[in-house]
């Protein structure tokens, strides 16, 4: 959940500021043909400019945001055998999944939890929490390395990158396109780009950005049951669902704020916007594995 929270708020910040500052500047000036109407070629061109931009920028910096964020210690030198086993335990399963050896870490947290980030598979991090190492033991800790280990190796980051990228050229696209509606047709400005067209557009924007995360989250969901898949094939499909079903007796299993909740959205609604699937579903494929 760590990695995919920081991923999206850092792409969508930066998304957001590129188009103010694009906009500021006068550089969405080249989207004008004849003094009113819009160039849709020039702005698709800009939109994947800026789309994919943004959702680069973020992959980059993944692992460096993630460290500060989460107050992640690199495992430098092992001190006590916990740590060894920890390096250990991941310098095994990277050979077997034939990626390059992460960095290991540990971050302050009660929560049971862990996450795995980077640019790509030969550059990555791969961090758990104390509150994880409190409540599993070794063979369930050893499933969950292995489902973060799986996800460098399937390149879970670098495939959200691209899918955000893409739903990132299609929410600036249509947003300045409402824009250009809302500033001709309710503003009547008849030529450049009236206040209605800043309104509209960044308005518009956020807006299509939520329904667009649905879509990264949904693709987010599928990943994870590929990992646990994997996280099955590197450490044993027992270790993983028990590893499983000892989340759910976690009291509290998600330690980042649920950025939804403020909107009091629950239910249905609030899973669109969930990038893990419930962990009974979960326990569920893997039991139904033929793995």
């Amino acid at each position: 959940m760590q990695r995919i929270f920081l991923f999206l708020a850092t792409n969508f910040a930066v998304l957001l500021l590129v188009g103010i500052i694009f906009q500021l500047l006068g550089i969405e000036g080249i989207l004008q043909e004849n003094g009113a109407d819009m160039n849709l070629q020039a702005l698709l061109v800009l939109s994947v400019v800026i789309g994919f931009g943004g959702s680069f920028f973020s992959l980059f910096m993944s692992k460096w945001l993630a460290k500060r964020s989460m107050g992640v210690q690199i495992i430098e030198t092992p001190s006590g055998q916990a740590e060894q086993w920890l390096v250990d335990t991941v310098t095994r399963q990277a050979q077997q999944a034939g990626i390059g050896m992460p960095e290991v870490g540990i971050f302050n947290s009660p929560a049971p939890n862990a996450f795995a980030t980077g640019a790509n598979r030969n550059n990555s991090l791969v961090a758990v929490s104390t509150g994880l190492l409190e409540n599993m033991n070794r063979d369930e800790v050893e499933a969950v390395l292995a489902h973060e280990v799986t996800h460098v190796a399937n390149g879970d980051m670098v495939t959200l990158t691209l899918i955000q990228g893409i739903v990132n050229s299609f929410v600036i696209f249509f947003s300045r396109v409402v824009g250009h509606l809302v500033d001709r047709v309710v503003f009547k400005t008849e030529r450049g780009y009236g206040p209605g067209y800043y309104i509209g557009s960044i308005v518009a924007q956020i807006i299509f950005s939520l329904l667009a995360s649905m879509i990264v989250m949904w693709f987010s969901r599928r990943r994870e049951f590929r990992a646990d898949a994997g996280g099955a094939a590197l450490a044993g499909r027992h270790k993983m669902i028990a590893a499983l079903r000892r989340l759910q007796t976690a009291h509290d299993p998600e330690p980042l704020p649920d950025e939804m909740a403020a909107f009091g959205i629950s239910g249905k609604v609030k899973s669109l916007f969930s990038s893990h699937p419930p962990l009974d579903e979960r326990i569920i494929a893997l039991e139904n594995s033929t793995q």
